[in-house]
């Protein structure tokens, strides 16, 4: 919990004195978003005299300070742009372990940047889907614009609801004209969409709470109406896929979950996969029909879970089924530290 820890003192979640730079990227509506600069490890020990000797906490121009310089001036650098789960800070829970796996796998090069919606932690205003939509869209523009990181550096990462702003900015920016694509995205513990993730949530995994009424389409489908922010994800997911198809650029999916999730069933990644990969097939592919492939093709790993890979001229679109990691817990497991080195490998090899 981080309700009496100041998240503009990051030294006391356990990073080193200036690894953080908190300060706040403006949305486009005018509302302030309270963001973490988060330096790999190495950089940072190849300059922590200078690091060291600057003014800690909170800053209102964060181009002045040395940590955003060695990002915005290095080439070779990546930036991971975070998008946190439901409620809390960006500090919460096992995020703190999320970052530090995220930049584990090229420690000189992968820069993260986390930053709180509107109505989380210190960002004011009310949270809506297309409030955390246009915070989201921001944030990445202030990353391409003012940091002057080129999209094809920039992976987009997100965890529960954050998968779900994850995938409508990719779709958003894949369908500008010219599309701005990014190295890739590392989705974890996404859900299909709301009405799904109502149909099928139980508290501690057990407690049912709609699902019961999935069993009454017309009861279900008439309460559904009430819900306000929808969140679809099968369908943004398949537009997103479907655009960079036809455009003819690459990108890179990967989609993580856990069978004891207890929050959100795995059950959603394969709604999702399915849906991505009919969006690669000119006439579409069945259910049965993944099936029967992923028979033939599913890496089994053991007590490691299974992977499969979906390739086209132009995408790879992985699914990783683990055996356990629950909700949030696997966000700091090497699984997340191999999905984001694999995609900014496949970069420099391009």
């Amino acid at each position: 919990m981080t309700w009496f820890n100041d998240l503009n003192v990051p030294e006391s979640f356990g990073f080193l004195r200036n690894q953080v730079t908190p300060f706040s990227i403006k949305s486009a509506d005018g509302g302030a978003l309270y963001a973490w600069h988060i330096l790999p490890i190495q950089l940072y020990q190849q300059h922590e005299s200078d690091l060291v000797a600057e003014p800690s906490g909170f800053v209102s121009d964060i181009s002045s300070r040395t940590a955003f310089k060695l990002l915005r001036t290095d080439t070779d650098a990546f930036l991971v742009i975070h998008m946190h789960g439901a409620a809390g800070t960006v500090a919460s829970g096992y995020r703190v372990p999320n970052y530090r796996a995220l930049s584990a796998g090229l420690p000189r090069q992968i820069h993260v940047l986390t930053f709180e919606y509107r109505g989380f932690g210190y960002s004011p205003g009310t949270p809506s889907e297309q409030g955390l939509i246009l915070d989201a869209i921001s944030v990445i523009k202030w990353a391409m614009t003012y940091a002057e990181i080129s999209p094809s550096r920039i992976l987009i990462f997100g965890q529960s609801i954050g998968t779900a702003v994850g995938l409508a900015v990719s779709e958003h920016f894949a369908l500008q004209s010219p599309p701005v694509l990014f190295a890739g995205a590392v989705l974890v513990a996404p859900f299909a969409d709301v009405a799904t993730l109502a149909a099928t949530y139980r508290v501690a995994g057990t407690i049912p709470i709609l699902s019961p009424l999935a069993r009454f389409p017309r009861i279900f489908e008439s309460l559904s109406t009430f819900i306000h922010d929808k969140w679809l994800s099968k369908d943004r997911i398949a537009r997103y896929v479907r655009a960079n198809e036809e455009h003819g650029v690459k990108y890179r999916l990967t989609l993580i979950h856990a069978e004891d999730d207890w929050d959100i069933p795995w059950h959603h990644t394969e709604i999702l996969f399915w849906n991505a990969i009919n969006a690669t097939v000119t006439h579409g592919i069945s259910y049965e029909e993944l099936d029967q492939k992923m028979m033939e093709s599913k890496i089994d790993l053991g007590a490691g879970g299974s992977l499969m890979e979906w390739q086209t001229e132009n995408g790879i679109i992985r699914e990783e089924i683990l055996k356990t990691g629950l909700h949030d817990v696997v966000m700091g497991n090497s699984v997340v530290t191999m999905a984001v080195m694999r995609i900014f490998r496949r970069h420099e090899l391009h």
